[in-house]
């Protein structure tokens, strides 16, 4: 075993073994790395290239996860569309975008340790096909029903692929080589989050919103065989006996409980019943004494606690656990994963509620639309290719906090400057800025919160990293529908109001146009004068776009907010990983230098 750690901060309180990453590894785990190991951040540690063919396995896990990562956005923008080709309400649209989101975050824990045991090539391959037959399911949807259950056999898959990618990186590269790797995986999530509009927009316009689905098959098809050549089998350590079924299905009721209540609050009322609800047959009424949400928000909480306390409990008896808790005393894991879900809320609550203001309340077409949001692809491409030479002069925490601290300033700048006729170029002006921050910060966030955990869970660590982003990114849908719900139901009285339409015909307008996520509008602009409203037809639209502009700006002030809390929390995050280098030196002196990334079983 390893000799105590030379650290003399602690006064007269021994250190927590399970707080470096040579402790986490031989207390915790039962493995011990030596210290090239410990130092694979360091780029002067000795270290093997990686060979061509891995880069190329690199290059094709990116484009796996690229593909789950871009449909996670590419609906965006094609979503006017498909609420009005289906006649989806502003609920039904919200779960479209969610559902995806809050699959992925129920199951990635569990997949990430099935991609550790049964190998992580394995699932990534069995992943691509099963989106792919959700995503042909989702293109011949002709209801709401039947396309919110494709997007989840969508998340399945997603949920197969996308702890495998990382988890592989993690286990192929080292040093140099993986911060690298690690640069590339978050470029190409951020990458394709925001390119994401300006495809679905092409797509949508040039074609139907169905080909927003259905070119996923040959991506898909392109993919799986490119793995089957390229990609090499890994798996983790052989782990504990048994399986946490009872984990799986605690987390994935908690967590599914508290999105449901955040996205159905609005509609069905936060306490007080404000309407009949139905679900598979079952109906909550109006007169119930409560609302269903603080049923579902007690239920999360009930279900999130006994999750923690199983798992303690399955460590206890040394039984195989869903969630790893002590990769939580790991400093930098726990605050890369606080900043990282803060942030995935603020990033898709901007994704998911400009779009309907750009096409709804603006006029825009959804490829114009598409041109306006790839004004954040244009920053973060550019970003992420410059994140790993910041990186190397400020260190990956601080380019974080930079990166961030530019998405919050680019945000800002959006919600000053919409209003109901503003021109398309003005909202992608800050936009850009917002890009800028969001290449820096995804570029480098994933391997700072990584860079701790022994590759012999790295398969957990992923899933769970990849976890808190998802749930992050469906939160980030729900608040941001539910801020643009809440506020649209006070900014379109308002606004019509102030344009002299009162009585009961402006209530049916602000209802229906709140309910419709705004495409009430975009409908009675195409009608013009021939609408029931006559030639009250204009002056009604731009009221409505003005009062929905106005709702768009409080949901992107609740964005702002998060991301501010993300960039509070990178500030503890960068603290923790300069309290971890200094571990690692001392882990290193005295361990001495035994290899290059050796890890030896003290079991």
């Amino acid at each position: 075993m390893f000799a105590p750690t030379a650290d003399i901060s602690w006064r007269g309180r021994p250190p927590d073994p399970c707080q470096s990453r040579a402790g986490i590894a031989a207390r915790c785990y039962g493995v011990r790395v030596t210290s090239a190991a410990a130092s694979s951040s360091d780029p002067t540690a000795s270290e093997t290239p990686p060979t061509r063919r891995e880069w190329v396995a690199l290059a094709v896990l990116s484009a796996g996860l690229g593909m789950i990562v871009l449909d996670g956005t590419i609906v965006g923008v094609a979503l006017p569309d498909i609420i009005a080709d289906l006649n989806l309400d502003l609920t039904d649209a919200q779960w479209v975008n969610s559902l995806y989101a809050v699959i992925l975050a129920a199951l990635l824990l569990s997949t990430g340790r099935l991609a550790d045991r049964w190998g992580r090539k394995l699932l990534f391959l069995v992943g691509t096909i099963v989106f792919v037959g959700g995503s042909i399911l989702a293109a011949l949807a002709e209801a709401s029903g039947p396309l919110i259950a494709a997007r989840a056999v969508q998340a399945i898959g997603a949920a197969l692929i996308m702890p495998s990618t990382l988890s592989t990186v993690n286990a192929v590269f080292r040093g140099r080589y993986r911060a690298a790797a690690f640069g590339v995986w978050g470029a190409v999530i951020s990458g394709a989050a925001a390119i994401g509009p300006l495809a679905g927009g092409a797509l949508t316009q040039w074609a139907s919103w169905h080909w927003v689905f259905l070119v996923n098959i040959p991506l898909g098809a392109l993919v799986f065989v490119a793995a089957l050549l390229t990609v090499p089998e890994t798996r983790g350590a052989k782990g504990r006996p048994g399986a946490d079924v009872d984990g799986a299905l605690l987390s994935a009721i908690g967590f599914g409980a508290l999105v449901f209540g955040v996205i159905e609050g609005p509609d069905i009322g936060w306490w007080a019943p404000a309407a009949d609800f139905e679900i598979f047959g079952w109906s909550w009424p109006a007169d119930a004494p409560v609302s269903a949400v603080p049923i579902a928000f007690a239920i999360a909480a009930v279900a999130l606690t006994l999750f923690i306390v199983w798992e303690r409990h399955r460590e206890k008896v040394r039984r195989s656990a869903l969630l790893d808790l002590n990769l939580f005393r790991l400093p930098t894991f726990s605050w890369g994963n606080l900043t990282a879900a803060t942030v995935a809320v603020g990033e898709f609550a901007i994704i998911f509620v400009l779009p309907l203001y750009l096409i709804n309340a603006l006029g825009l077409d959804v490829m114009a639309a598409g041109w306006v949001l790839a004004a954040m692809a244009l920053g973060a491409f550019f970003s992420g290719a410059s994140a790993r030479h910041l990186a190397a002069r400020f260190g990956s925490p601080g380019t974080v906090l930079l990166g961030l601290g530019l998405e919050v300033t680019g945000v800002l700048l959006v919600a000053v400057v919409v209003t109901g006729t503003t021109p398309g170029w003005l909202v992608a002006a800050p936009l850009v800025v917002y890009g800028l921050g969001l290449g820096l910060a995804s570029a480098q966030l994933t391997g700072t919160v990584l860079r701790d955990v022994p590759v012999e869970v790295s398969g957990q660590g992923s899933a769970t990293q990849s976890t808190v982003r998802q749930i992050g990114s469906a939160l980030g849908t729900a608040f941001a529908g539910a801020a643009l719900s809440v506020s649209l139901a006070i900014t379109l009285p308002a606004s019509l109001d102030q344009a002299g339409i009162t009585g009961d015909e402006a209530t049916k307008l602000a209802d229906t146009t709140r309910d419709s996520a705004g495409t009430t509008i975009s409908q009675l602009r195409g009608q013009g004068a021939g609408s029931p409203l006559g030639d009250q037809t204009d002056a009604t639209v731009d009221a409505l776009a003005a009062g929905f502009a106005d709702g768009t700006r409080w949901a992107l002030l609740v964005a702002a907010v998060f991301l501010l809390l993300g960039f509070v929390g990178a500030l503890r995050l960068r603290k923790a990983a300069a309290e971890s280098d200094g571990g690692a030196a001392s882990d290193a002196g005295d361990g001495g230098a035994q290899g290059d990334g050796a890890v030896e079983s003290t079991r």
